[in-house]
């Protein structure tokens, strides 16, 4: 078999987003389909600990500075954030716009609502997806994967 014509961790990625798309899917129902999935940590970090830099909303969610400076763009298009009145001119704060402040109950109501689901997954299969993970980044720890990559990748396949 070509290994271009597989995707072993396919069927993990399409079950996430299959996920995503029913959290986005109860949005539509709620009458704010604008709101994308992405948005619920910045909006829910940003209603406990505002106002906040892009780099430390980032850090907050465990994702990259270009990736949260996209997220708040689009957050901003969306009417979700305003800056912040900075008191520090080097440094541009956000917080929720009216819009995003009522959102909030609804929002950190899902999030919990999707913990407990999700907790409730994993408890009902033999082998649960966070132990899973846990023994990835374990075994990742003994030899990174760029490690693993590197030792996989032979120029030769570039023909």
């Amino acid at each position: 078999m070509d290994l271009l014509d597989s995707s072993h961790w396919g069927p993990v990625w399409a079950l996430l987003h299959g996920m995503d798309r029913e959290i986005a899917a109860l949005y539509s129902e709620a009458g704010i389909g604008d709101v994308r999935t992405r948005f619920v940590g910045p909006i829910i970090q940003l209603s406990r600990h505002e106002p906040l830099t892009i780099q430390e909303l980032a850090g907050r969610i465990s994702v990259t500075h270009s990736a949260m400076s996209q997220t708040v763009a689009a957050m901003r298009r969306a009417g979700l954030v305003d800056d912040a009145s900075n008191v520090d001119g080097r440094t541009r704060r956000i917080q929720l716009s009216d819009r995003g402040r009522e959102l909030v109950p609804f929002l950190a109501a899902e999030w919990r609502a999707t913990e407990r689901t999700v907790r409730e997954l994993d408890a009902e299969v033999p082998y649960a997806l966070t132990a899973v993970v846990e023994d990835l980044r374990r075994a990742l720890e003994q030899r990174s994967f760029r490690d693993r990559l590197r030792a996989n990748f032979s120029l030769e396949q570039l023909e």
